[in-house]
């Protein structure tokens, strides 16, 4: 096996929840109104950091499409899938687009910040 190179983002980005790793940044977000079969999952225009599986046909709600697993290259974990063709016209947009299910990944800002929003005694004394 190889030297793993990885791509850094700056800016706003969307990592990999298992191990932290730079997915994507927020200004390739196409859509947020993507599910997947664990929950939410956001359409992005491109990704790095990730290996692909074996093309496959898969039927999603949307209809048939030729798709590709993504992985994480840091962990090896699935992160979401790549559209390579969309069989109805209506769907062509996906072509090359990635899915990452939000339930694999974390924003950025919610890895590097954390904010306490229980009432402290001295706010609970005033209320």
């Amino acid at each position: 096996m190889g030297r793993i190179f990885l791509v850094e983002l700056e800016g706003r980005t969307y990592k990999c929840k298992f191990c932290k790793t730079n997915l994507s940044l927020a200004e390739n977000v196409v859509s947020r109104g993507f599910h997947c079969r664990r929950g939410k999952a956001y359409l992005f225009s491109n990704v790095v950091n990730v290996t692909a599986g074996p093309v496959e046909e898969r039927m999603m709600l949307s209809g048939m499409h030729t798709v590709t697993d993504i992985f994480c290259v840091c962990c090896g974990q699935i992160v979401g899938w790549k559209y390579e063709t969309a069989h109805e016209q209506s769907q062509k947009y996906k072509e090359g687009k990635f899915v990452l299910e939000r339930g694999r990944i974390i924003d950025g800002l919610d890895s590097e910040f954390y904010i306490d929003t229980r009432p402290s005694s001295s706010d609970a004394e005033e209320a």
